[in-house]
């Protein structure tokens, strides 16, 4: 817990070659609520949405066993199948995904499928792109809703959605109540964007708060979006943390770190947990 908040830590804050039993044992013996699992580019995390039930049960009975659960679903790999792309089977690919990413969420009890805010990445954005990539969210959407499940659009490292308030365009379009919001303080704070009016302007749209430390993009610098270690980059966390405490924010947080190979993943999620612990234990005090 975070105060009274869940507190979650995303699947690859933890080495890749442990097994679920490993996994999940590590996430209770951090002093985590949850685990973000995570379906990314690589063909080993896609192929999950397409692996049968027994894999899906051996997932939740390590969950069950650690006495944590798998809470939200971070479906990144749109970025390498985007709904925006300019190529129809890119775009058929990114459909099968998210069908497949809502029935095995579905089945594995995930409350919240975290969508990349990307029309495309590895292509030229284009009017046509952004076009395709709101058409595929209404769908989305609609999918969504026949599963009960949330779609929490995540605010990105690109300028389409690189704040609250340019999800909220897309939102107020919708009007789903299954098609909301999943923001990065640190992605915020990389763009030189106010994240505590970015916050007020889209509370009551928050399903979910990504906690990561970034370094801010000036005149003569690019963001860095990730692998900065918590307390060396630009995030003000007690100051996020406090507007969202005083704008009545009760939902999950969610720590995001990536682990590479040849480091504890222990000890660095300790201090990463700690530290995050500190700003909250300062922002309550503020």
């Amino acid at each position: 817990m975070l105060g009274k908040h869940l507190l979650g830590i995303y699947e690859k804050a933890l080495d890749a070659e442990d097994d679920w039993y490993q996994r999940m044992a590590k996430v209770k013996e951090l002093g985590f609520d949850f685990m973000e699992i995570s379906i990314d580019e690589t063909d080993e995390r896609l192929s999950r949405i397409y692996a049968g039930d027994e894999e899906i049960y051996r997932i939740q009975d390590a969950a069950h066993k650690a006495g944590v659960f798998i809470q939200s679903l971070c479906l990144s790999v749109h970025r390498r199948f985007p709904f925006g792309s300019a190529d129809p089977a890119t775009r058929a690919k990114a459909a099968e995904i998210m069908e497949k990413a809502l029935v095995f969420a579905d089945k594995l009890g995930v409350r919240v499928i975290q969508l990349a805010g990307y029309d495309v990445y590895y292509e030229p954005s284009t009017d046509e792109s952004k076009k395709r990539y709101e058409e595929a969210m209404f769908w989305a959407a609609s999918q969504a809703a026949r599963y009960q499940i949330m779609l929490g659009t995540e605010i990105m490292d690109i300028e389409l959605m690189n704040c609250i308030r340019k999800h909220l365009v897309y939102e107020n379009k919708i009007q789903s109540p299954w098609y909301k919001v999943y923001p990065d303080v640190g992605n915020i704070s990389a763009w030189g964007i106010d994240p505590l009016d970015d916050l007020e302007a889209g509370i009551h749209s928050i399903v979910g708060v990504h906690l990561k430390d970034t370094l801010c993009k000036t005149a003569d610098k690019p963001g860095v979006f990730k692998d900065i270690p918590f307390g060396e980059g630009c995030v003000d966390f007690v100051g996020c943390l406090k507007k969202l405490e005083d704008l009545g924010y009760t939902g999950p947080y969610m720590i995001e770190m990536w682990h590479k190979k040849g480091q504890d993943d222990r000890a660095n999620v300790r201090a990463a947990k700690a530290f995050i612990e500190e700003q909250y234990r300062r922002a309550m005090e503020a």
